[in-house]
């Protein structure tokens, strides 16, 4: 059994994926704006993850914006046959790299448009709408900006619909609008608002992507994971990712690198191997936060 497949596999859309998957969002430049340093490397990258058996990658059209959709095609087009592609819509980057929301009828069409052209495909695999009501998850209606997605489904132009950076109430809404196949949001050791939220979707078979493993831009510091890592001769984030993939069969993991040695690092989560005792331990790690 090669590294990755010891991860498992779930069900996204209509597709089966290994729970180890890839994010893109690190190939564009600093702040995930403009080209990357070293476009080589950023192609060898994703290269190599799909040489690995990685046959889930995240994206977005805003990445860069279109630098990771445009690096995507050019290092792996014409696509295999069993390599899910994932793409997000509902921002936009401003002329000084901000996060904007752009969920408009118009703008989500054309978002659409966007990820079609740059990635080179006549159909998207899954669109995750993302909710910018606030920079986390915000209450507030999704009816709005999820319909117009729903239609562009209807017009054969996107296969499967997800859902990001939403709450509870917000995914049950949405799946009254739709057939919602997955959601995206941060949880990781320390931030787990989701824990209830998980467990539903598991028993209905969607899946959930968790973003920010370690934090994100706020990166966790945590001792006893430190603590972990050392005795178990592992990197932090191997142990985070670990951790993840044992929390429920339902979770799809993207971590994201821009260096084909972190790319095997992280894939060799998959081999990590976490007692009960160990699992107990990380787990008061939520609470110490």
């Amino acid at each position: 059994m090669s590294t990755i497949q010891k991860s498992g596999t779930f069900t996204l859309g209509s597709h089966t994926v290994k729970r180890l998957g890839y994010g893109a969002m690190q190939l564009a430049g600093p702040h995930v704006f403009g080209p990357p340093k070293d476009r080589d490397a950023a192609i060898a990258v994703l290269r190599e993850a799909v040489a690995s058996g990685v046959n889930h990658i995240d994206t977005s059209d805003y990445y860069g914006p279109h630098v990771t959709n445009q690096l995507i095609r050019e290092a792996l087009a014409p696509y295999r046959e069993d390599l899910v592609i994932v793409t997000k819509i509902g921002a936009r980057r401003g002329s000084d790299g901000s996060w904007l929301p752009a969920y408009s009828p118009k703008e989500l069409e054309q978002a659409v448009h966007d990820n079609l052209r740059n990635l080179g495909l006549e159909v998207l695999d899954v669109v995750n709408l993302r909710i910018m009501f606030g920079m986390g998850p915000t209450e507030g209606s999704i009816e709005a900006q999820l319909t117009p997605l729903a239609e562009l489904q209807r017009k054969g132009l996107v296969r499967h619909i997800g859902l990001s950076n939403v709450t509870p109430a917000q995914v049950e809404e949405g799946r009254r609008i739709a057939d919602i196949v997955c959601v995206q949001n941060q949880y990781n050791l320390a931030h787990r608002d989701d824990d209830a939220l998980i467990d539903a979707l598991a028993r209905d078979g969607i899946a959930y992507t968790p973003f920010f493993p370690l934090g994100g831009f706020s990166p966790l510091q945590s001792s006893t994971l430190s603590d972990v890592a050392a005795r178990l001769g592992a990197t932090p984030l191997q142990v985070a990712l670990a951790w993840l993939l044992k929390r429920s069969p339902n979770i799809l993991l993207i971590p994201g690198t821009s260096s084909v040695g972190h790319l095997r690092e992280n894939l060799a989560a998959a081999e990590l191997e976490l007692s009960v005792d160990v699992l107990s331990e990380l787990d008061g790690v939520a609470k110490a936060a």
